[in-house]
């Protein structure tokens, strides 16, 4: 894939102002907040630290006062408009009909087209299964692209086939998704009443003390990281995850998640706050050997196992929900990727 389509040219928007007579001093950063439309102080803060604001024909700080007439140039840059285009990829359909589609996302492609995914989504192949061929441009503003907030191109109306939900990029199975505007919001409502039934497939690291478990925690932003998440004492969301062991392997257990809330990523937050990461992921601590690394032949398996993953071995296996127009109730259910599965086979054999 060409990567100049997802991260295209940024569009360049100069902004000129000479400062009134009766202008308090101010910080430069604050009057360019009040002065520019809908800019962010991160926005402007990263165009002074770049070198793209000057005072008076020089580069300067944000702290700097600004004086009556001071001569400011600003110069911010944006990503262009992102534009959907249906592309031939295969979906792997466990149900179709003229509502809505169930897929079997594979793990490695991205649910929906953000800033720095425009294309090779599901959404692009959604739109070419579905008979569309042209582009359609998808005008959205960006408060700040490094927050990594995709929630506005998701619930963007321009985007049909609507997904009624998310996977992260590298998990695995079933995904609903709606063909029109009015099948889409009663979806929606189901997954916003819980009365949706989704579970999971997970391997973590380690044993259990019960074959049952509920994980509760709040999730935020991480403190460390920005683009991950952690469970919080302040600012979080509420979470609540349910769990049953189906199995285990030595220092490794294959459990069968429930998500009572829907954050994101949640399985993988909660187990890792637990201190049982999802085997493989690289985010939040599965890529490493957590236990087992005194015993020779363990440390030997888990690392050809993490080998054989190449990301976290999380699969969304099963989604109940009632039909929004035959008022049917549905059940389905999504085989194992072959690399998970292949993991599994390993471990029993061991």
């Amino acid at each position: 894939m060409d990567e100049n389509i997802n991260y295209p040219d940024y569009i360049e928007s100069v902004f000129e102002f000479k400062v009134t007579a009766g202008q308090n001093p101010q910080r430069l950063d604050v009057y360019l907040v009040n002065s520019i439309k809908n800019a962010t102080r991160t926005k402007v803060q990263k165009a002074i630290d770049e070198g793209f604001v000057t005072i008076n024909g020089k580069v300067t700080k944000g702290s700097k006062k600004v004086q009556p007439g001071d001569l400011i140039i600003c110069k911010l840059l944006k990503p262009p408009p992102i534009e959907l285009i249906p592309e031939d990829i295969p979906l792997n359909i466990i149900f179709e009909d003229e509502y809505l589609i169930l897929v079997n996302k594979p793990s490695g492609m991205v649910s929906h087209p953000g800033f720095g995914n425009r294309s090779g989504t599901l959404v692009n192949a959604l739109l070419y299964h579905l008979g569309h061929r042209d582009r359609i441009k998808i005008e959205i503003e960006e408060d700040d692209e490094e927050s990594n907030d995709e929630g506005k191109i998701f619930a963007s109306d321009s985007i049909r086939p609507g997904l009624v939900h998310r996977l992260d990029k590298d998990t695995s199975g079933i995904m609903l998704i709606a063909k029109n505007p009015e099948i889409h919001s009663q979806l929606a409502k189901q997954f916003a009443e819980r009365t949706v039934e989704k579970k999971y497939l997970a391997l973590v690291w380690g044993k259990f003390d019960k074959t049952t478990g509920r994980i509760e925690g709040d999730i935020g932003r991480s403190s460390l990281d920005r683009k991950l998440f952690a469970v919080v004492k302040k600012g979080g969301k509420p979470a609540i995850t349910e769990y049953k062991v189906l199995e285990e392997f030595e220092y490794l257990s294959l459990v069968e998640v429930n998500l009572l809330t829907g954050r994101t990523h949640q399985i993988r937050v909660h187990f890792s706050h637990i201190k049982h990461p999802v085997f493989g992921d690289i985010q939040y601590g599965g890529n490493k050997i957590v236990y087992g690394y005194n015993n020779k032949k363990l440390k030997e398996l888990y690392t050809e196992c993490l080998k054989m993953a190449n990301n976290q071995q999380l699969h969304s296996f099963s989604l109940s929900f009632e039909h929004p127009i035959t008022k049917q109730k549905m059940k389905f259910e999504a085989e194992l990727p072959i690399t998970f599965s292949n993991i599994i086979q390993k471990l029993k054999k061991s």
